[in-house]
């Protein structure tokens, strides 16, 4: 299987600090591991896919975004942290439009629901009793929420199968961000 790629936004330092901090403490290893919010998951995504990304980027506004505290999907899939922005979602379907892929994922469209995942369901994970953990660690997140505002949009890609997504380049929200060039590598 090939590398895969998504765009997504960056929480503060400070939060990708307690997600990974919670994530070592309870051995998750998995495609998560760079806190992120994905705005455009890996379909319809290839190499091509960064001039587009950031033309679509250039056109948005910085996305106002408040993480709260965890829940876990329906499905049994993962344990996030919750999300709510409009605007991430404005910006999904924007990127959505941009780079059509040749089928949705049935998590893509106007019903997606924007979070910030801490551990995907795996052979040996337990993510009822890591939904306990994760209430008591991130209390505060529930009670008042973390609000913030994303100013770049982030290209992740995936190495392949046993891999996590990490950052490869970013572009700002909004015209002007980063001068002439438009874009930042990220180390």
């Amino acid at each position: 299987m090939s590398a895969s790629l998504l765009l997504a936004l960056l929480p503060p330092p400070e939060l990708s600090e307690r997600v990974r901090a919670f994530r070592d403490w309870h051995g998750i290893r998995d495609a998560a591991a760079v806190p992120h919010i994905t705005v455009k998951a890996r379909s319809g995504l290839d190499d091509s896919a960064g001039e587009v990304a950031r033309a679509v980027a250039a056109k948005q506004t910085p996305v106002r975004v408040q993480v709260g505290g965890p829940r876990l999907f329906g499905n049994g899939s993962a344990l996030y942290l919750a999300v709510h922005s409009p605007e991430a979602v404005r910006l999904h379907l924007a990127l959505l439009d941009a780079l059509p892929p040749a089928q949705r994922f049935g998590s893509e469209g106007p019903q997606m629901t924007p979070h910030l995942s801490l551990a995907l369901a795996r052979r040996g994970v337990d993510l009822k009793a890591l939904l306990l953990a994760a209430q008591a660690e991130f209390a505060d997140l529930d009670a008042e929420g973390l609000t913030f505002t994303a100013r770049t949009v982030t290209l992740m890609k995936k190495p392949g199968p046993g891999g996590f997504y990490a950052p490869v380049e970013e572009w700002p929200l909004g015209e002007g961000a980063y001068g002439e060039e438009g874009s930042t590598p990220v180390s």
